[in-house]
């Protein structure tokens, strides 16, 4: 008699399990890491990526890259998410996690096929991290933080090396110089948002002390107002000045002429009331997140003052936290405490654009950077590598210890691990002894990537490291190896510790995971329905 087949799952369901599978997940890895392998380093290549609405990415940024590639394999998101993380964490090293897990991966994938123990894999991941994450703080160079010239170098090479592997690495030194100013005028708390970036096509670059956006929509009698002054008010609101349209289930009946003309009369008191309110204030310059319509804007310019409406939220709040003062929703309290104040406010073309300056602003530390670029992918990818420098400057003024990039981190752990694994027995020592050859991804992928002779300069490497040179790593420009620490390419300590505990976590994630269980999709045609409901629905 046949035994009755159980039926667990819905029909249709993919279920693998086993060593294949995992073989499968690894080898899904790598295939990511190919994807962003050739961007690392400063002669690392672009990748050119076209979304679904035909709109171009040039990045170099692995973090951008990976999130650009809709990745579905379900083991291979985990490389996208632990870039992701490191471009929130740290900003910058996006592609070395990537890789250096992907590559863990790949050392392990011999064993795993032997049929070793997935734990005892990851248990000596977890040690091999340990002692590598311990190295980095015990080896790396702490700069004062009390001399100022001192940390200001340190700062702008610690700069310079994130934007040497960008598009812009031709103009480092000027980008370095201007992004540590930047981060140097905010405050203790170091917020991102106090950085504004605007773009705008052709022209020359510049950084602006205080906060500055683009001039908003107009009405007549604009350019009446004056477009500078000196320590004027500044009234932040949240209120429309102009004259609202009855709404469209109103329903007023009247009698005789002067009836409609008492309400007719009493909708432009209502807005003659709340204009003469702001100009009693002294506001000089008053900018509301909602429109400001042609009969403000006529009567503002006859009492001199500057308006603009329809202002960016986050730009209303950084001029909120540069200028002080608070957004008003409405005109009834405007006393002294609530406008801002700034030293100089002007509006000035900038290319094509105009753009409104406030600057020498009291409270807040805040600036704004003008990027000026031919075309748009460029500006985009110039924003994205200054935000990866601006992170890496913050976490620098954090964390004062730094380390030589390049490769030399990695030869440096990747020696002292192999070390370690011959002093212990049993299987962890081949599979620490792995975990330091993975490591040589970074330095090969570097010497791949310019095109140099790989073997034959981790092979110098190897043996420099051994001798006692610590911060032996790749020299890009001589084809040769070199003391980066002496050539200035530094990193955070913090950037490589992240980005070794954020790998080698995935790996371990990625290795103990033994069986995928897919479930079938609900109906077949569910992703043409999708897009129809909410009256987005074409007839087909």
């Amino acid at each position: 008699m046949m035994p009755t087949p159980v039926i667990l799952l819905k029909e249709g369901t993919d279920s693998s399990q086993g060593i294949p599978q995992l073989v499968s997940n690894i080898s899904a890895c790598q295939v990511i890491a190919e994807a962003v392998r050739t961007t690392l380093g400063p002669r690392g290549m672009d990748k050119l990526i076209v979304d679904g609405r035909g709109k171009a990415t040039i990045s170099n940024d692995g973090a951008t890259i990976l999130k650009l590639l809709d990745v579905v394999h379900p083991a291979a998101k985990t490389l996208v998410d632990i870039a992701k993380s490191q471009d929130a964490e740290v900003g910058d090293g996006t592609t070395s996690v990537t890789l250096l897990a992907a590559e863990f991966l790949k050392q392990v994938k011999p064993y795993v096929e032997e049929g070793l123990h997935p734990q005892i894999i990851i248990r000596a991941f977890r040690t091999a991290t340990q002692l590598a994450v311990n190295k980095i703080k015990e080896i790396a160079v702490t700069v004062k933080k009390a001399d100022k010239v001192e940390q200001r170098k340190l700062l702008e090479k610690c700069a310079m090396t994130a934007l040497s592997s960008k598009l812009i690495s031709q103009q480092k030194a000027f980008f370095a110089k201007m992004v540590v100013d930047a981060v140097m005028m905010l405050d203790d708390l170091l917020q991102l948002k106090m950085i504004g970036i605007k773009k705008v096509q052709g022209g020359a670059l510049e950084l602006v002390a205080g906060v500055a956006f683009k001039k908003t929509f107009s009405y007549a009698g604009f350019e009446m107002q004056p477009k500078k002054y000196h320590n004027p008010k500044i009234a932040l609101l949240n209120v429309e000045l102009e004259l609202k349209a009855e709404k469209d289930n109103a329903e007023i009946r009247v009698h005789t002429v002067e009836d409609y003309q008492a309400i007719v009369d009493a909708e432009w008191n209502i807005l003659y009331d709340k204009l003469e309110k702001i100009h009693h204030s002294g506001a000089k310059v008053v900018l509301s997140k909602l429109p400001i319509g042609d009969v403000a804007t006529q009567y503002f310019a006859d009492r001199d003052m500057f308006c603009a409406g329809r202002v960016p939220e986050e730009d209303l709040k950084r001029t909120m936290m540069a200028c002080g003062g608070s957004i008003q929703t409405s005109v009834n309290a405007l006393s002294a405490d609530v406008l801002g104040r700034c030293q100089v406010f002007e509006e000035t073309q900038i290319g094509g654009e105009r753009y409104n300056f406030f600057t020498g602003c009291p409270k807040a530390k805040t600036c704004t950077f003008i990027l000026r670029g031919g075309a748009e992918q460029f500006m985009e990818e110039t924003e994205r590598s200054l935000h990866d420098a601006i992170m890496i400057v913050r976490r620098a003024i954090k964390n004062d210890s730094v380390v030589a990039g390049g490769g030399a981190i990695e030869m440096e752990l990747s020696k002292y691990l192999r070390d370690y694994s011959r002093t212990i027995p049993g299987k962890q020592q081949l599979l620490i002894g792995a975990y330091a050859k993975a490591l040589e991804i970074i330095p090969r992928q570097l010497c791949d990537n310019a095109g140099f002779d790989a073997t034959n300069i981790l092979n110098k490497l190897r043996a420099r490291h051994a001798q006692g040179g610590t911060w032996y790593g790749v020299d890009i420009n001589n084809e040769d190896i070199a003391d980066n620490f002496e050539a200035f390419v530094w990193e955070p300590a913090m950037v490589r510790i992240n980005a070794l505990t954020a790998a080698s976590e995935a790996a371990c994630l990625i290795v103990s995971v033994d069986e995928t269980i897919k479930n079938p999709r609900s109906t077949v045609d569910a992703p043409t329905a999708a897009g129809r409901g909410r009256g987005r629905g074409r007839p087909h």
